[in-house]
């Protein structure tokens, strides 16, 4: 073993006699040292952006919300004791949505309004994804709003007009009007604050006072969902399903990755797919071993006669060869994962690369994962074996065929 390491070292740094197989070696070397330090930067900026949507998420939801599993409205104070007795329950926070027309001077746009009391600030990191303001919901009798982005870029809201208030309708829930033409409730609150997540809330939702949106839905002492705030999140799962228990099947109990569950499975598909796609492109820059493997064979074949000569059998020259293609591999897999993690480290530290001033991130997030470089290095092994031992085994044993 230790004749063949030897050997396979000298092959790999000794001058050949044709300098083309030094170059192909080389280029082998860095075609894997590249790919490998891109595979690391873009999975690390992958897992970056995964925890930053996931965090942003998770800043307006709580540890679990409870709705209706049939209807839409319910009466939370007859909930609530319940939820109240159990240890790890920290913060219950009352909300109610539904949608509503919302009009600002002349424009005017359908959005999602959610009513929430002052315990959801606790339950939540909403004022993590606070873009200008604050979240101020109720001041004395002045009612506010917390608006999305979108919904501000849409109607073009000046929050620092405190003149001009938005207007909110929505349909009485009365069912027998009679001639009355008075079916819809209209109520009007400033704007405190802005928040930015992406267009999928940007563009919905508005929080506003729980009494607020429970007069504005003709809803009063009624409730959709209640939120809750956890003491001990590594208990999440065994609360969750003893709640489950004490609500019974009326009540949907669901945690932070079920009330987001498409956009954590499509995270986590496409990290799956790009994983996909860079192997394969690593399965490429590996072609470039075949061929330096190949020549050397070829240049080699007096060595390898007079190893023959010596004894040798086959088993040890196929494995001098293969230790070979070992080493190009394992050589261009250490110099990329050095140069991948620097990067990554440059880029945690001193976060070289920004955004536009108008971004909701300032810069590019990175994240590395020991998970994800030791899948890379088990991939460039497979990888790395594969492509040794083809050439290896039909030249070597066409050197041998000719020797007999």
């Amino acid at each position: 073993m230790r004749l063949v390491l030897l050997l396979s070292i000298r092959y790999l740094f000794s001058k050949k006699s044709n300098n083309i197989i030094n170059i192909i070696s080389w280029i082998s070397l860095l075609a894997i040292s590249f790919t490998t330090a891109a595979f690391i930067i873009i999975i690390s900026v992958m897992n970056g952006f995964t925890t930053v949507l996931g965090d942003l998420y998770n800043s307006i939801e709580p540890d679990l919300r409870i709705t209706l599993s049939k209807g839409k409205y319910f009466s939370a104070d007859t909930v609530i004791p319940k939820l109240t007795t159990q240890d790890n329950v920290k913060f219950v926070s009352k909300s109610i949505t539904n949608q509503s027309l919302v009009k600002y001077k002349d424009k005017q746009m359908l959005i999602s309004i959610k009513g929430v009391d002052a315990n959801f600030i606790k339950s939540t990191n909403i004022q993590l994804v606070l873009q200008k303001g604050k979240f101020i919901l109720k001041d004395e009798e002045v009612n506010y709003v917390v608006i999305g982005q979108g919904i501000a870029n849409e109607l073009n809201v000046n929050i620092s007009n405190q003149f001009v208030p938005l207007v909110f309708y929505s349909p009485k829930r009365i069912k027998n009007t009679g001639t009355s033409t008075d079916v819809v409730n209209e109520e009007a609150a400033y704007v405190s604050g802005i928040f930015s997540i992406n267009d999928d809330f940007d563009y919905k939702y508005v929080y506003c006072d729980l009494k607020f949106a429970q007069e504005l839905l003709d809803a009063d002492g009624l409730e959709s969902s209640l939120e809750i705030a956890l003491k001990n999140n590594d208990e999440l799962e065994q609360t969750q399903e003893k709640l489950k228990i004490i609500l019974g099947e009326n009540y949907v109990i669901k945690n932070r990755q079920e009330l987001n569950e498409v956009l954590f499975k499509t995270l986590k598909t496409e990290k799956l797919w790009t994983f996909i796609i860079l192997s394969f492109i690593l399965l490429i820059a590996t072609f470039s071993i075949i061929s330096a493997l190949t020549m050397l064979i070829i240049e080699k074949q007096k060595d390898i006669q007079t190893l023959y000569a010596l004894g040798a059998n086959k088993m040890l020259v196929e494995g001098i060869f293969m230790l070979e293609g070992f080493l190009i591999t394992f050589c261009g897999a250490f110099l990329g994962l050095i140069v991948g993690i620097i990067v990554c480290w440059l880029q945690i530290k001193f976060h070289l690369i920004k955004f536009n001033e108008n971004s909701i991130l300032p810069y590019y997030p990175v994240e590395l994962q020991l998970n994800d470089v030791l899948m890379v290095l088990v991939v460039l092994l497979i990888i790395g074996f594969f492509a040794a031992i083809y050439p290896v085994r039909v030249f070597t044993k066409e050197i041998k065929w000719k020797q007999g």
